[in-house]
């Protein structure tokens, strides 16, 4: 739990103001559901429960940089309702974070999630997957945030596997995520992301670019 929500509870955990649940009346009407998200390379399916702006950005910052716990709880709550029930896998993975990032905040956002979404649906929720390079991507250029984290699987993987993350833009790290899982034997592979960004074209190298849908 962060200090905030020690220092003030009863506040909505994206905007702050009073509220009975973690969320306010106004933050819950403000996040927008996302369209449907074609699949990268390399998986069955990837399921975006909201679009990545507003309270959904905040509510993803909250967690990611300032270790605000009821924030995981709520975001579980996203990825849990729009995961398909009838998704039989044999565990439920995450993409892991960069060495520099959890040596600076002391824990993995996308494990929380993960491991909250493993406990709603009965499976098992198991570290498969592990980075081999470790820069952050948030500050990398252009053209390596398209080419995405290098990742590689280790251990037995089942044949089924979902991976879950936060945040989908150009789909490269779930692309790869696959790719890693796929080459140790997994057959079927579903992503699952708390929010994705809208873009207005097409992602430049990505093969499957994740765009807005139009209405």
């Amino acid at each position: 739990m962060g200090v905030a929500e020690w220092l003030f509870p009863g506040r909505c955990v994206a905007c702050g103001a009073g509220t009975e649940g973690g969320l306010c009346a106004g933050c819950r009407l403000g996040l927008r559901v996302a369209p449907p998200m074609p699949p990268p390379p390399g998986l069955d399916a990837v399921h975006a429960a909201v679009v990545y702006d507003g309270a959904a950005r905040e509510l993803v910052a909250r967690l990611k940089y300032r270790n605000a716990r009821t924030a995981a709880g709520l975001l579980v709550d996203l990825v849990d309702g729009v995961l398909p029930p009838e998704v039989d896998a044999g565990a439920v993975t995450w993409v892991p974070a960069s060495r520099e990032r959890h040596r600076g905040f002391g824990f993995e956002h996308a494990e929380l999630l993960a491991r909250g979404l493993a406990r709603r649906r009965g499976v098992a929720a198991r570290r498969l997957l592990r980075r081999v390079d470790n820069g952050a991507q948030t500050r990398r250029a252009r053209a390596d945030r398209l080419r995405g984290p290098a990742l590689v699987a280790g251990g037995v993987v089942p044949r089924c596997v979902i991976i879950v993350d936060d945040v989908a833009t150009t789909g490269a790290t779930l692309r790869n995520a696959a790719g890693a899982l796929r080459l140790q034997g997994c057959e079927r592979v579903i992503g699952v992301v708390v929010a994705r960004t809208l873009l207005k074209g097409p992602a430049v190298g990505s093969e499957s670019p994740l765009r807005e849908t139009p209405p």
